[in-house]
């Protein structure tokens, strides 16, 4: 039996777990299939603060894990495949047991949102990546594309050029939803180009399992035209990973767990932090944040309950 158990381990979980063992709560962090969550496929963290020169984050990760593991959480690594709050003590199941738990913590994250096109999902791997930092390496010399015009697809395409000739961002608007200075960075960066008022509708070459090129379509005039690419970087946004809490707790029209009072769900003793129930921010600072909050008030409820 645990007083917590701590779905994911992203800088939400990692600081929900800090908090909550230094509350003698004993915490149980499950750490997913991605541990560190999706800091743990970046480079240079710039915007965390105490980090003036930047901070790598896999290494910020790893030092948070370790700073939960100092004060006494138990790490468990393993994917949660089941849970029921139907009764307490609620009930989470994982591939090779059933554990219990007082309360719990879902900081399961988000996950990269694909086109939901055929022959991307079949060449991811092959040339179609969802991750500049992990994927960047392989296309030194080459012309890559970004779909995308938020913060994500810009910072990727900035990224990519240290190893490609030549990036394309392609965008189904006529203007980029970044934030400014990154748009000022992209624009004055001679080896980003931009088109607009455009969607891709295929990517080729599915047979040959090498990206080669992508279909293009304008939006403006439905001109369909070829492109020659050697990868695609898809950066459009995130999915939560909330797919086994359905029907479970409320949650917004695109699956995100709706919080009140800090992190506290509609089912009373869970709580939710980090990207799973933030689709504004989705920043580490904020997901720590609320890692925070949503383990003081798993005390606070601990306390209530008599615990």
């Amino acid at each position: 039996m645990r007083n917590v158990i701590i779905i994911g381990s992203g800088p939400a979980g990692y600081t929900a777990a800090i908090y909550a063992a230094r509350a003698n709560l004993n915490p149980l962090l499950v750490e997913g299939l991605e541990v560190g969550g999706q800091l743990s496929i970046t480079t240079l963290v710039e915007n965390f603060p105490g980090f003036p020169e930047g901070v790598q984050g896999p290494a910020l990760m790893e030092d948070m894990k370790k700073q939960a593991g100092k004060f006494g959480t138990d790490f468990l690594s393993a994917l949660v495949t089941k849970v029921d709050f139907s009764q307490t003590p609620f009930r989470v199941f994982t591939d090779d047991e059933e554990i219990q738990t007082k309360t719990l913590i879902i900081a399961s994250g988000a996950s990269a949102r694909l086109l939901g096109i055929e022959s991307e999902k079949r060449l991811i791997g092959y040339g179609v990546s969802t991750c500049a930092t992990c994927d960047g390496y392989f296309f030194k010399g080459k012309e890559i594309i970004v779909v995308g015009g938020g913060d994500s697809a810009i910072e990727e395409a900035t990224f990519l050029t240290k190893y490609a000739n030549k990036v394309t961002v392609i965008h189904r608007r006529d203007q980029l939803r970044a934030s400014k200075i990154m748009q000022e960075r992209a624009f004055k960066n001679p080896k980003i180009d931009f088109v607009w008022n455009t969607t891709v509708e295929d990517v080729y070459d599915v047979e040959a399992k090498n990206v080669k090129g992508v279909k293009l379509k304008n939006l403006k005039n439905g001109e369909v035209t070829d492109f020659k690419c050697d990868g695609v970087f898809v950066a459009i946004g995130h999915v939560p990973n909330t797919q086994i809490f359905k029907g479970l707790i409320e949650m917004d029209d695109n699956g995100y767990i709706l919080t009140r009072d800090g992190s506290r769900t509609s089912a009373p003793g869970v709580f939710a932090a980090g990207d799973v129930q933030d689709h504004v921010y989705k920043q580490a600072i904020s997901a720590a944040g609320s890692g925070c909050m949503a383990a003081m008030d798993a005390e606070k409820y601990l306390e209530s309950v008599g615990h």
